[in-house]
């Protein structure tokens, strides 16, 4: 191979050991995760455990009352498996319900976009069913960090100085909470939410209330948060309160105790594709995981091994494929117990190999899903505050679509609203047997909606990601699941399980996680390296999040990417903007070979940490 590194320093060592590896996106998170395998838990015990740390020490990104898939590698067993922590839309949540009320989108905050949480549910299964250890052992860290206190990375007091104003003039609960003594704290400062803390509390007194083993336990814990105290407040709060959202009015909500006693997290089969010797896993067609697989599948027609991958040509045929991928993610994904997916189409190779032609030269300005007849549905998206329908029916011909940003204005409005954008946390574990997962948790974001008093913690808002158009695969309706961003991944090589990475990012996630991918496969680099290597993304398609807009040909690219890259870019006619110097996502990872395992963070944020032994 004749390519040279040009990226041979790393802003930290590659974790190298055998008895185990934890990598998630705050280093007390990775420490909690390290001290539960050190104590005899195995991998999916650590990932909890570092799961309920980053609920508390991350709340601008994820909460409890968020969502999160998952995907694993049982070594008992044998098998992958996705366990999905999406919950759904609440019984109530009808188109015609958002209508009646003058809306043309769900508000991408308040309540009305709130789902049945998911992320509780799906921790408790995975400790059931994979773990070693009770609630008490994966929840302690959480609730002493909540009680005693955390030093607030920057971000925190960054995030919750946006929406100061929104806090004192609507959320009270919230300026409660997040503006102690009526200011924003600072960085640094150690921080409390002892009403977090007593809820978690309660969930264990209750589950340890009735006797009986660890299995038991679980159970208490699970119906109490369903069924009991914390389903009984979250439909006090969705009934009783007028919440301001992004609409610029006050709403209810519409989640209820019934919704949430309704549904449980389950297990699936996850989605995937070969690409040479690695089999490349995600979870299914709810999730936006299968648009990092149809990347693949384009590019496997591409020769990259050789090409720089901070050089034009490699930025290129990613950036190219994303937009192809995500086109398609946009006109027929959705929750497949509602909506027929092609799952199978997608995926194939005679799929790709028709759409790999549109890979040219030049940057694409179009908007170009594929047409597979009887599937999908085109999707609205915001043009100088209208909305017009872009892309391609089941039935027709694709459309073109040139969709200009909102305007500065727009974006204060939604910042007044509430509307700052939520990100997401990640965690990556692999143990001395061989268990291996990967979990992208997110939602519940502090600038989500008002915290719940009771509770000390906020209602999520995925719905936002359902629209409005019945005939779309991406509907809103009473138990669909909305079409999440979050995107762990697992990857197979020759047959083994080798690799487990993820990152925070909405609508990024599917790009980074890609980018690392090929930069590890085809550049050779370490996980250290593929992390710390110059990174992009392209914001050619409309986002997931409210209100949707999208910038055609637009793609960001860290300032370490060379000038004549650029150059070189702009001269293909991508319409290149420079962003700083270590700001493309915030990776993790972590992989086995026979013995050795391995793990990487991002040093993106100054918070991520990978550590192992």
């Amino acid at each position: 191979m004749s390519f040279i590194n040009p990226n041979p320093f790393t802003t930290r060592p590659e974790i190298d050991g055998t008895f185990g590896v934890v990598t998630t996106t705050h280093w007390l998170a990775t420490a909690v995760g390290m001290g539960v395998l050190e104590r005899g838990g195995n991998a999916f015990d650590a990932a909890v455990a570092a799961a309920f740390t980053l609920q508390v020490v991350e709340p601008h990104l994820n909460g409890p009352l968020g969502d999160v898939p998952i995907i694993l590698h049982d070594a008992r067993r044998g098998r992958q498996e996705v366990i999905c922590g999406q919950g759904p839309a609440p019984a109530a949540a009808t188109i015609a319900q958002m209508r009646g009320l003058g809306l043309d989108e769900v508000p991408g905050t308040g309540l009305l976009a709130a789902v049945v949480p998911g992320s509780f549910d799906a921790w408790m299964l995975l400790l059931r069913d994979y773990g070693t250890l009770r609630p008490r052992d994966v929840l302690e860290a959480a609730i002493g960090y909540a009680r005693d206190g955390f030093p607030l990375v920057e971000r925190i007091p960054a995030t919750i100085a946006t929406v100061q104003a929104l806090f004192r003039e609507h959320w009270t609960s919230s300026a409660a909470v997040y503006l102690p003594g009526g200011e924003v704290p600072a960085p640094g400062a150690l921080f409390r939410n002892p009403a977090l803390a007593e809820t978690y509390a309660r969930v264990l007194r209750e589950a340890e209330s009735g006797g009986g083993g660890r299995d038991a336990e679980i159970e208490r814990a699970r119906r109490t948060w369903s069924q009991g105290f914390v389903a009984a407040a979250i439909d006090a709060f969705s009934r009783s309160q007028e919440v301001m959202d992004t609409s610029g009015r006050r709403h209810r909500g519409l989640l209820t105790g019934d919704d949430l006693a309704r549904w449980e997290a389950h297990v699936e089969t996850p989605v995937g594709i070969d690409y040479g010797r690695y089999r490349v896993l995600k979870a299914g067609f709810w999730s936006q995981g299968p648009a990092a697989l149809q990347q693949l599948a384009l590019l496997r027609g591409f020769e990259l091994d050789g090409l720089d991958p901070a050089g034009p040509d490699f930025i290129h045929l990613q950036v190219e494929a994303a937009k192809l991928a995500f086109a398609d993610r946009d006109t027929f994904y959705g929750d497949p117990d509602f909506a027929p997916v092609p799952a199978e189409t997608l995926l194939s190779e005679g799929y790709a190999a028709e759409r790999r032609p549109l890979i040219g030269e030049t940057a694409s300005l179009e908007y170009r899903p594929g047409t597979i007849p009887g599937f999908g549905k085109s999707i609205g998206h915001r043009v100088g505050g209208e909305r017009s329908a872009v892309g391609a029916t089941g039935a027709g011909e694709p459309t073109v679509g040139r969709i200009p940003s909102a305007p500065r204005e727009e974006a204060r409005r939604r910042e007044r609203m509430g509307a700052v954008s939520g990100d997401t946390v990640h965690v990556d574990v692999i143990d001395r047997h061989g268990n291996m997962i990967s979990a992208t948790p997110s939602g519940g974001w502090l600038h989500s909606s008002p915290v719940i008093p009771e509770l000390g913690f906020c209602l999520g808002t995925r719905g936002q990601m359902f629209g409005l158009d019945p005939e779309h695969p991406q509907a809103l309706g009473p138990g669909r699941r909305p079409r999440t961003t979050l995107s762990p991944t697992l990857a197979l090589r020759d047959g083994e399980p080798y690799l487990a990475w993820g990152t925070p990012g909405g609508d990024q996630q599917d790009q980074w996680v890609p980018q690392f991918f090929l930069r590890h496969v085809h550049a050779g680099m370490n996980l250290q390296e593929a992390i710390d290597a110059p990174a992009w993304h392209t914001e050619h398609f409309p986002s997931s999040f409210w209100p949707r807009t999208s910038r055609p040909g637009v793609l960001v690219v860290e300032s370490r990417v060379s000038d004549a890259t650029v150059a070189e870019l702009r001269r293909r006619g991508h319409r290149v903007e420079i962003g700083e110097a270590w700001s493309e996502g915030r990776l993790t990872a972590a992989s086995r070979e026979g013995g050795r395992l391995r793990a990487a963070a991002n040093p993106r944020g100054m918070q991520g940490y990978a550590a192992g032994r």
